[in-house]
């Protein structure tokens, strides 16, 4: 399957039955905690269950526009295709993520002996009784879950953006205020 068969299978099929419930933080590292659920492609009837965490860095040099940093999302090894490469399809299909760096860490990659809906079902229960309103749910297609990690991540980023804006411009009003203030 090609680069553009991938993204329009990730586009259908992937949902996010739970998001974090807080936004991002606009002046520190965000973790993102997930666990990402697909049918699987090897055993039938099967869910291949993968568990991480991408972390969303803050940023700390104003960097190029569009020039988002995608590390341990493997698109070089498993795609060979390069960065430069995987920005520029994002940004020709109108996907424009802030210039910040995400790195991805899968962790664990279980089978889950069930259906797929049974697996939405189960971790749909099984988040609820811990009460973790840090950790997403996300249901995908397991040959393009690189892809639903990063719609995902725009979600989140999508999501924040506003509240991002106002938090930065009171602080460059505090700090312009500390300025002044220490003239």
């Amino acid at each position: 399957m090609d680069l553009e068969e991938l993204w329009q299978k990730a586009l259908k099929k992937t949902e996010i039955h739970r998001a974090r419930l807080n936004k991002l933080h606009t002046f520190k590292t965000t973790e993102l905690p997930y666990i990402l659920l697909a049918e699987s492609s090897v055993n039938e009837g099967d869910t291949v269950v993968r568990k991480g965490t991408i972390k969303v860095d803050k940023p700390l040099i104003v960097m190029p526009e569009h020039y988002p940093v995608f590390d341990g999302f493997d698109f070089k090894e498993d795609l060979d295709i390069s960065d430069d490469s995987l920005r520029s399809f994002l940004l020709m299909r109108g996907i424009s993520l802030p210039s910040l760096k995400y790195y991805n860490n899968t962790y664990a990659i279980e089978v889950y002996e069930g259906s797929l809906n049974k697996a939405i079902d189960h971790y749909k229960n099984l988040l609820q009784k811990q009460e973790d309103v840090r950790l997403g749910l996300v249901i995908g297609p397991d040959e393009a879950w690189k892809f639903s990690l990063l719609i995902y991540v725009a979600s989140m980023v999508s999501r924040s953006a506003q509240s991002d804006i106002k938090s930065f411009i009171e602080k460059l009003k505090k700090d312009n205020l500390d300025n002044l203030d220490n003239s």
